[in-house]
């Protein structure tokens, strides 16, 4: 089988982008011939200029279709499988697709279908003003702390809507949990029979960590509003354990870690392997709906229990005392109580960490995820 890939990859990198390059170093390391077409954020300027290209991108992008339509008549591909592609990966590659009869798989990596920023947040709470065909409202309270990119935003998503690029062209929609998937049929209207869930490729190392040896308390990630980091700091000072917060290399991030807690920074897998072996449990205090959260399922994997925000697909990430432990979102005092059960615990952390670690093996390896959008594939092949 022959597959098209095609996703735009973002200024500092995250997990959207790792999805994506895991999905397809699985299926080239099962036979499937993959080639990829992708553009990245860091070809725009950090400039009024870079924000007017991003702009124009969103209207039409005329290289990237042009050059898209060419690698579709060379390769001759069965299934285009695209993920996140705003601003620079045109949506208006999609009618290509259909013009030559090939079905198009679109991973749901966040939100974007229902909220111009993804993150159905305004002022560190859940909104979901613009659903319904209300995207105004991202322009009206300037969700971007910045006008020219709050419009282009916004008027992304009214164009995708109105052209029906999305609801037209996308034969199949990839949701990675079961909160994101029923959330899309809510509130975009997709269709039930055409989304299915398909949980993304986890990191699981061959041998499992002891968390009960646990020497910090840990959180990776984004250093940005989204993530609740907020949240943590406050908690991790009502605690009474050490800390440490880990970033990738070229993660962006708003938010500054007081020097009394410890940064590491991750310049590798191995770097991030390293630091969650060294730790008593993950910390996962988002305050938005994660579409998965990939960062905890490979702490999990790594055999360390989680203590995570009781929202959106972390509730189906997480089973309350079973694998891990579950707070109130935004409530540090709450975080802190859990946080401080746990250390306090260490053979529970080894329960817990045991428990984590079977989840990971049975529902999250490379093998079942290529599986699953094997059989996505092969489905909509056979229909055509």
């Amino acid at each position: 089988m022959k597959v098209v890939h095609a996703y735009n990859q973002h200024r500092g990198g995250g997990g959207s982008d790792n999805s994506a390059r895991s999905t397809i170093e699985v299926q080239r390391h099962y036979g499937m011939e993959v080639e990829v077409f992708t553009r990245s954020s860091e070809e725009l300027p950090r400039n009024l200029r870079g924000r007017l290209q991003a702009a124009a991108s969103v209207i039409y992008a005329p290289e990237s279709v042009r050059s898209f339509g060419a690698l579709l008549d060379s390769f001759k591909p069965d299934v285009v499988h695209v993920h996140e592609v705003f601003p620079l990966v045109s949506p208006w590659i999609l009618p290509l697709c259909t013009e030559r009869r090939v079905p198009v798989v679109m991973t749901c990596v966040d939100y974007r279908m229902t909220c111009p920023i993804v993150t159905h947040l305004y002022d560190g709470e859940i909104c979901t003003q613009c659903t319904g065909g209300r995207e105004y409202w991202a322009v009206l309270k300037n969700c971007r702390q910045n006008v020219p990119e709050s419009i282009t935003v916004a008027l992304y998503n009214v164009l995708v809507r109105k052209r029906k690029l999305f609801s037209d062209h996308v034969s199949r929609f990839i949701a990675p949990s079961e909160f994101t998937r029923s959330w899309l049929i809510e509130y975009a209207r997709i269709e039930p029979d055409r989304i299915t869930t398909v949980s993304p490729v986890v990191a699981i190392p061959e041998s499992e960590t002891d968390p009960g040896v646990g020497a910090y308390v840990a959180y990776a990630g984004r250093f940005t509003p989204e993530k609740g980091i907020q949240t943590l700091l406050e908690a991790a000072r009502l605690c009474n354990c050490p800390f440490r917060f880990a970033r990738a290399e070229n993660s962006l991030g708003n938010i500054k870690i007081s020097p009394e807690f410890e940064v590491v920074v991750t310049r590798s897998r191995e770097d991030l392997s390293a630091f969650f072996r060294g730790a008593r449990m993950l910390v996962v205090p988002s305050i938005w709906f994660e579409a998965f959260g990939l960062t905890g399922a490979e702490a999990m994997g790594h055999g360390l229990p989680l203590v995570a925000s009781r929202l959106g697909s972390l509730t189906l990430l997480v089973q309350d005392g079973i694998d891990g432990l579950l707070f109130e979102p935004r409530n540090a005092r709450d975080l802190a109580h859990k946080i401080q059960h746990l250390w306090d615990r260490p053979e529970l952390c080894r329960q817990l960490g045991r428990a984590a670690r079977k989840k990971a093996v049975s529902y999250w390896t490379a093998e079942h995820h290529f599986a699953c959008l094997k059989n996505v594939y092969e489905d909509l092949c056979a229909s055509r």
